[in-house]
């Protein structure tokens, strides 16, 4: 089961980057509008992580943040327009984990994601993916079709492996960029359409229309197995 996320903020506008961000990566995600109905959600979803703005219609987003702290230790990121110090520090006073200001990166957001969850959520991919005509065993480090070896160059295997450990989630192409060929290549995004090419190539893999390597148009790829 994927992670869930409600995110709380009175900005339609907000609410609707976040949900396509959130959703294009795999997690599921509810909105609230208000302290009230935040806190209702939060009961009656019982997320795995809190986005929630400070500035609700009904309330501060710090009250809601103090009420949900006597019931739950729910990871929680701020995400607000108040960029003061004393905003800052009396949220993670409070409880929260993190804080990030708008107007904010998308990227930067799901990677304070990410970092929160990753702890929290135990890692449900199995060792081995199989379907019976490719097969990926990360343990060994083996990627068989048809019972065949099919060689792969060490950046090859590293995109293979990244997207069969997030499978049916879309991960970024600057994420995967800066996670194997480095922090500097953020943007060289022609590197990763060449190793994903090779790789449908090698696993039998149509590129018009892709049973396992699907990409995401202008977001990045994710492993269909």
């Amino acid at each position: 089961m994927s992670a869930r996320i409600l995110v709380v903020d009175d900005e339609m506008q907000i609410r609707k980057m976040l949900r396509i961000a959130l959703k294009s990566v795999g997690y599921e995600v509810t909105e609230a509008d208000s302290v009230e109905s935040g806190l209702a959600a939060l009961v009656r979803q019982q997320p795995d992580l809190l986005v929630l703005d400070l500035g609700l219609p009904d309330g501060d987003g710090l009250e809601l943040l103090s009420e949900l702290r006597s019931f739950s230790k729910v990871p929680v990121i701020v995400l607000s327009v108040r960029n003061g110090d004393s905003d800052k520090i009396k949220a993670l006073d409070i409880g929260a984990q993190d804080y990030v200001t708008k107007p904010f990166s998308v990227e930067e957001l799901l990677a304070r994601v990410r970092a929160q969850l990753r702890d929290r959520l135990p890692d449900k991919t199995p060792a081995v993916l199989d379907d019976g005509y490719l097969h990926i065993d990360l343990a060994r480090r083996l990627v068989t079709c048809k019972a065949v070896e099919v060689e792969l160059t060490p950046k090859e295997y590293a995109v293979l492996a990244t997207l069969a450990q997030h499978r049916q989630c879309v991960i970024t192409q600057k994420q995967l960029l800066e996670q194997i060929w480095g922090p500097t290549h953020g943007q060289d995004s022609h590197y990763l359409r060449i190793v994903i090419s090779h790789l449908r190539q090698k696993i039998g893999d149509d590129p018009t229309e892709p049973r396992y390597l699907k990409t995401e148009a202008g977001i990045g790829y994710r492993l269909m197995l």
